[in-house]
């Protein structure tokens, strides 16, 4: 028995709505895309969905209060609040440079945290 499963891409500003049809757990087709783009995600979406977490940590000692974070790679969706409450209680030192790995596998993902903003030291 087949289930459909309609869904909005989010790879591009073109918003195609797509429609994917799954047998036993496996995206089998994908319509109303208009670039590989969409194919690639509807599977993804429909089967293990994904997102990068963007956030910020705090930070002590700099001239900023706080620098901003990104997971890398993505992490499962079903994750996200885990990797939240780990992020909320970390505070790291300055200075802080973009690409310092601030945690590896965090909340068991396997995925790092990493920064994306500078913080000099006061």
């Amino acid at each position: 028995m087949s289930e459909i499963v309609e869904l909005t891409c989010i790879n591009c500003p073109m918003g195609c709505q797509l429609t994917a049809t799954v047998e036993n757990g496996v995206v089998t087709k994908v319509t109303g895309n208009t670039c590989p783009r969409g194919d690639k995600y509807a599977r993804q979406e429909v089967v293990n969905p994904v997102r990068t977490v963007t956030s910020s940590v705090k930070v002590t000692g700099g001239k900023k209060p706080r620098a901003s974070v990104k997971t890398v790679p993505e992490i499962p969706k079903s994750k996200i609040f885990s990797v939240m409450d780990v992020i909320r209680s970390i505070e790291v030192k300055a200075p802080v440079s973009i690409g310092d790995v601030i945690t590896e596998d965090i909340a068991g993902t396997g995925s790092r945290l990493v920064a994306t903003s500078n913080v000099a030291e006061n």
